[in-house]
């Protein structure tokens, strides 16, 4: 065996050594590998090239070498630097030192080309060369192609065999330290733009990063070059800080009535308080019973996020309100919070319950018998936490898991503060509470639990009231009102609060068809019950008996919750976020409307204070400004996504998510177009500034052009832009009405010859002073300021430059409204930040005559109303520079 085992170890041995060697040779190419690393570090430091790279001389400019384009200044002089090759260099032009300008870094070359060659786009488009890597936007680079120089030839041997090496690692560094250069790294870069691939000798693929011409920046790592207007010499030049307007708010349309409750009461003042995203309305109504709308609103915001439930103090001034946690533009958490403030100041008077609750607070109470003195809370967690704090304090006094089913309402008896009562789902819980001599912590809350006995159990019991007798009536979902009337309990269980009273069921009465979702104890004893299915409003008299009824009309929805406003008067809000004012025998008219599911689409009135809204509940609504109401509304039968007016502001074009787009008129609400293109979702429809043009944009790529007649009720095909490779997100009309300027989901900007053939101008650098009718695309020189650090390129929803041409209006994904200066062409561009919307804010766009400013929220499906105020006009002065959730690398300023 050992003769065998022998010649076996040979071959073993011989790869053992060939491996060793590979090893060897792998660590030599490393120390290159180092050396070059160290050699390009220093050339990206210093700016300069190495002395062993200068040593192979300067070339002498030729007479064949390209002219600078206009505007740049002076070609300075160049040095080589080696490719590792003995027949290829390329040319780095050194910084001169000329007068303060955009250009600094080197200057052009002579007879440079206006615009790089084989790109397609500006954005993230195709490009054949020079798309270069992400870096800082405004920092750019110049490079000369490689121009044929009299080098020795490849096997030329004109050094000793003792130089060869040292010559070899001299070519290999210089190699690896020109790869670095053109590497994707910004900071391998130290922030220069990437150098342009040079072909071989004589090639005209060669690419400009023009200094002076263009900026660019950088969204997921996709470069966006925008070329810069002839006549901005510097950047410097551009305005800075945030702009001198500011926004107040105006008005607020909708009410959160489809999926809240405890969300409508009257103050003392007469105002009518209900919220909306994180906005807590304050609305006095203007008119008599059941007569028009008007009156005026007042707001406190204070809240971070959406506000889901609200309780008056007994003085008819304090409100509490409570919110949901949330998570900012970082993934930071918002926790849930009760706010305590001055309905007539809108000051905030006390914080309860930061860090204290989970996902949100659901429903809120104050104490009537000792004067509001303590507030109970019922938390969205699993186990419901029931909770009772002082008000005055904002200390907790006790707490225990109610129940692992949802709770709907909480309420105080009135006439005990020990009695606290929760209903839900298929329960109603009697809770007796001992204070713990008001001591933190201190006080028990005990549980009796509700017994239908020989009733039908519901599933759910939305609502309660206390009656002066003491009594407690509750509707279910059932359509039936329970009384549950006080008796002694049974002495062998007595509780552990040791209550002598419980409660039980002394009456039924069948009062609705379908769920009771309201009932309201008025001020002459009455009770009034509002019905889901059957949408009625009935009065009951002592013993539950029917006195009056109403019904309110199907397309307002089901009775959400009833308050009691002057007289006989009555405040309605119902499911389709509609608030109603009237009375019983005169019925109800709606004084405050609102879409009931997500917004995208708006667009305002080309000479009126009038805007139109869509969205997922495919809903097209008119509304008037100054008035403050809806003119309004139809059904689209499919979502409706965009929206323009014809600038004779006869017809409006609407764009759905199927595929089809509607003109309807105006003034008769009727249909006078309805066409399709394609089969995907349409995201923007834009008139030209003179009628003649409709461009649509849509999710296949393409955009849709349109002969228009004179009075917009006519449309002909009149041809199709092609060459997005993504779908179409915004789009522009030049002031002339020929050109377009669109982008896409790939971040591409891309400028079409409409008047010419509907063709791709492939040459942008042309387009750079042309003049646009209005501007909300979202990537552009004049607003690429508005995009904060570290952007993925979704988080602005909707940009709109004001038509005096002075602000930019910005909704971003944060839930937050952004006023810039115009133009906007910073990086990190100071703006004034307004909060409100409790969703994603979907679109923005300014009235006619720049007086308003209109946002829409996403989810939250409400509509603001700003109203513009100029440097010298009247209203809040801004607050002091803060970082916000939603741009927190920009400098802005919270109001």
């Amino acid at each position: 065996m050992d003769g065998a085992g022998g010649p076996g170890e040979g071959p073993a041995q011989e790869a053992l050594q060939s491996l060793s060697r590979r090893l060897q040779v792998q660590e030599k190419e490393m120390e290159l590998v180092k050396a070059a690393l160290a050699e390009a570090l220093r050339l990206l430091r210093l700016q300069v090239p190495p002395t062993s790279l200068q040593d192979l001389g300067t070339p002498t400019p030729t007479r064949d070498s390209p002219a600078a384009p206009p505007g740049l200044p002076p070609t300075c002089s160049p040095s080589l630097v080696s490719r590792g090759t003995q027949t290829e260099t390329e040319v780095e032009m050194e910084p001169s030192l000329g007068p303060p300008g955009l250009s600094n870094g080197p200057p052009a070359p002579q007879g440079a080309s206006e615009e790089p060659s084989g790109t397609q786009s500006e954005g993230g488009g195709s490009s054949s060369s020079g798309t270069g890597s992400p870096g800082p936007p405004g920092i750019l680079r110049l490079v000369q192609p490689p121009q044929r120089t009299d080098t020795p030839r490849r096997n030329s041997s004109s050094s000793s065999p003792s130089e060869r090496p040292r010559q070899k690692l001299s070519r290999k560094a210089a190699s690896s330290a020109n790869l670095l250069l053109r590497s994707g790294s910004t900071e391998s870069r130290g922030g220069k733009d990437p150098l342009s691939s040079p072909g071989g000798p004589g090639s005209r693929r060669s690419n400009y990063n023009l200094e002076g011409i263009s900026v660019k920046m950088f969204l997921r790592g996709r470069p966006i070059t925008m070329y810069i207007p002839s006549g901005i010499r510097s950047l410097e030049e551009l305005p800075s800080g945030p702009p001198p307007e500011t926004l107040s708010l105006d008005w607020v349309y909708g009410y959160r009535g489809r999926d809240s409750r405890s969300n409508l009461f009257v103050l003392r003042s007469g105002e009518v308080v209900y919220f909306i995203a994180c906005v807590v309305v304050l609305y006095r109504p203007g008119g008599g019973p059941g007569g028009p709308g008007g009156g005026g609103q007042r707001h406190y915001r204070g809240h971070t996020d959406c506000v889901r439930c609200l309780a008056v103090h007994p003085d008819g001034v304090r409100v509490a309100s409570g919110q949901t946690a949330g998570v900012d533009k970082d993934g930071k958490p918002l926790q849930p919070v009760v706010h305590v403030w001055d309905s007539e100041t809108l000051l905030k008077l006390q914080e309860i319950g930061l860090g204290a609750f989970e996902r949100g607070v659901g429903a809120l109470a104050f104490s009537v018998a000792d004067q509001g003195a303590f507030l109970c809370v019922v938390d969205d967690s699993n186990e419901h936490m029931l909770s009772v704090w002082d008000c005055g304090r904002g200390t907790k006094l006790a707490e225990i898991k109610s129940t692992n089913d949802s709770v709907l309402a909480v309420g105080f008896s009135p006439r005990d503060s020990s009695c606290i009562v929760t209903s839900g789902k298929s329960h109603v819980h009697f809770w007796t509470w001992s204070g713990g001599a008001g001591l933190p912590g201190c006080g028990t809350l005990t549980r009796k639990q509700g017994v239908f006995g020989k009733y039908k159990k519901p599933k759910f019991i939305p609502c309660f009231v206390f009656l002066p007798d003491g009594d407690i009536l509750t509707g279910d979902s059932e359509g039936n009102i329970l009384t549950w009337g006080r008796s002694l309990s049974d002495s062998r269980t007595p509780g552990r609060g040791g209550a002598k009273e419980t409660y039980g069921i002394v009456a039924q009465a069948h009062a609705h068809e379908g769920s009771i979702f309201a009932l309201c104890l008025r001020r002459d004893g009455t009770v009034l019950s509002g019905g889901g299915r059957d949408r009625r409003l009935v009065q009951w008299g002592p013993g539950l008996v029917a006195l009056q009824e109403a019904e309110i009309p199907e397309h307002f929805g089901a009775v959400r919750a009833i308050a009691e406003g002057p007289g006989s008067e009555l405040l309605v809000g119902t499911t389709k976020n509609a608030l109603l004012r009237g009375d019983l025998a005169q019925g109800f008219s709606p004084v405050i409307q609102g879409h009931t599911d997500e917004l995208w689409g708006l667009c305002t009135h080309p000479f009126q204070n009038r805007f139109l809204t869509c969205g997922h509940d495919r809903q097209l609504c008119l509304w008037d400004g100054e008035g403050h109401a809806l003119a309004w509304s139809i059904d689209l039968k499919e979502t409706g996504l965009c929206a323009d007016f014809h600038p004779s502001g006869a017809v409006v074009a609407v764009g759905l998510n199927t595929g089809r787009w509607l003109v309807l008129d105006t003034e008769t609400r009727e249909i006078v177009s309805d066409i399709t293109d394609g089969n995907e979702q349409l995201s923007v429809v834009r008139y030209s500034p003179d009628g003649l043009y409709l461009a649509i944009g849509s999710h296949d790529n393409m955009i849709y052009i349109y002969s228009v007649s004179s009075d917009g009720a006519k449309s002909s095909r009149f041809g199709r832009c092609v060459g997005h490779s993504s779908f179409i997100t915004h789009l522009d009309w030049s002031k002339d009405g020929n050109f377009i300027m669109s982008n896409s989901g790939d971040y591409e900007i891309l400028y079409w010859d409409v008047a010419g053939g509907c063709k791709l101008l492939r040459n942008r650098y042309e387009s750079r002073d042309r003049e646009w009718a209005t501007y909300t695309c979202v990537l552009g020189f004049h607003v690429y300021g508005v995009w904060p650090d570290g952007s993925d390129g979704t988080d602005i929803n909707s940009l709109c430059r004001s038509h005096n041409e002075r602000v930019v209006a910005v909704a971003d994904d944060f839930c937050k409204v952004h006023l810039f200066q115009y133009p906007c062409a910073r990086a990190k561009a100071p703006s004034l930040v307004y909060g409100g919307h409790g969703s994603h804010v979907t679109s923005v766009r300014f009235t006619h005559d720049d007086s308003h400013l209109v946002s829409l929220g996403g989810k939250d499906a409400s509509i603001f109303q700003w109203r513009v105020l100029g440097a010298g006009g009247a209203g809040p002065a801004p607050a002091t520079p803060s970082r916000t959730p939603s741009l927190s690398p920009a400098s802005s300023l919270d109001v």
